[in-house]
């Protein structure tokens, strides 16, 4: 796939989002499934709650598509040439859980400032309004940082339950994805997604999220993979590529690495979620 074009570009402008983007087949994202669904069958709970954090650093297949060429390009497009992989996150839906992402924005909490960064959001399953597809309020991205209720409801796939009030429904745009496909969002869209009402799991692997070089990590320490170009900056600290499925080293360093996260997310926070 060649860069984004100049459509695609206006779009995540004006609207603070681009999708769908084409990255990869139906059936590399069924291979994609399975691997994840072997290490929830060989290490369970290991992508539970906290654990679904960074899943890269202990699968080869999900460090691939982290480093997708494909996506890499498209990602080059709005932050340039030289990118950092600042994280990961599974969101799954189980159906029948009810679980949700309230409306919210990804800068709010994240700490990782100037916003030359962008979230790559993978549909692994197929991604529609029945089970519970992200909702992008457009234009959001070009206002301010919005006040955020913290609600930590039981349901609600987010930390503390961040919750953006009186998002207009006229604005609201249901992003539709086949597996294989993805969006990109701006750190300012104000964002969510509803329930899974479908028979069948929804899964989406999000890059969260590729960062310019010049971007610092405000609120504690993230580890970093160099996935294009080269860091002039040096303002954080390199991880390695998975060595094999489920590696120990690789476990550990995921281990620490989410420990870590949690700082950030809850810095100033005097309650904790189950995120």
């Amino acid at each position: 796939m060649t860069y984004l074009n100049s459509n695609q570009l206006k779009q995540y402008n004006d609207e603070g989002f681009v999708s769908p983007v084409n990255i990869f087949s139906k059936e590399k994202a069924k291979e994609i499934r399975d691997e994840i669904e072997l290490i929830e069958k060989k290490l369970p709970n290991e992508l539970e709650k906290t654990g679904r954090y960074n899943a890269h650093l202990i699968s080869p297949m999900l460090d691939e598509v982290a480093h997708n060429e494909n996506i890499l390009n498209a990602v080059e497009s709005l932050i340039g040439g030289n990118i950092l992989v600042c994280g990961t996150t599974l969101f799954i839906k189980n159906p029948g859980e009810g679980g949700f992402v309230s409306y919210h924005q990804d800068a709010k909490y994240i700490g990782l400032e100037p916003y030359n960064w962008v979230t790559a959001w993978v549909a692994i399953t197929d991604s529609n309004e029945n089970n519970g597809c992200m909702k992008m309020w457009s234009g959001s991205h070009k206002d301010n940082l919005k006040e955020h209720d913290q609600n930590f409801n039981e349901k609600n796939l987010l930390t503390r339950g961040q919750t953006v009030n009186n998002v207009p429904d006229d604005q609201i745009v249901p992003l539709i994805l086949n597996s294989g496909q993805m969006s990109l969002h701006h750190p300012k869209t104000v964002h969510g997604s509803g329930i899974n009402h479908s028979k069948d799991r929804r899964i989406g692997f999000v890059i969260q999220s590729y960062i310019g070089t010049n971007v610092k990590q405000v609120l504690g320490k993230n580890g970093v993979q160099i996935a294009r170009g080269v860091d002039n900056y040096n303002f954080h600290e390199k991880i390695g590529r998975p060595h094999s499925l489920m590696n120990t080293n690789d476990l550990k360093i995921k281990k620490q690495e989410n420990y870590n996260l949690q700082e950030i997310f809850y810095k100033g926070s005097k309650k904790k979620g189950f995120y």
